[in-house]
């Protein structure tokens, strides 16, 4: 794998993104609470610019039985990406779809010194 600079640390700040160019692939780089997370731009569903989708939450749900309710917590802010596409959402923090076994394709990332570098 060779390794490239795509920006210093400081250029991408919590909750953002930057979208770069590596050996004709779109990668982008995310910064998910001070971890940096690197995925090709390219949805399973049906190849869709997926990294240039919403960043948003999600919901959990509990049943209760002994009281026949749901209970529904809002949980994972900014943390679920939705491919602009046709919807389908990936976890940022592991590349997980939530909907199916499908998995975002994920490059090494690592900060060495200042510069945030992505191996590919």
């Amino acid at each position: 794998m060779k390794e490239h600079v795509v920006a210093r640390a400081d250029e991408l700040n919590k909750g953002e993104r930057m979208l770069v160019e590596i050996e004709g692939r779109e990668i982008a780089v995310f910064n998910v609470d001070g971890e940096y997370k690197a995925y090709t731009n390219w949805c399973a569903h049906q190849a869709g610019p997926v990294c240039e989708g919403t960043l948003t939450g999600t919901w959990t749900a509990e049943y209760d039985q002994e009281n026949l309710k749901v209970c529904m917590e809002w949980c994972s802010e900014d943390k679920i990406l939705s491919c602009p596409w046709h919807g389908w959402e990936y976890n940022v923090t592991n590349g997980e779809s939530l909907t199916s076994n499908a998995q975002l394709p994920s490059h090494p990332v690592r900060v060495d010194g200042e510069d945030i570098v992505v191996s590919v």
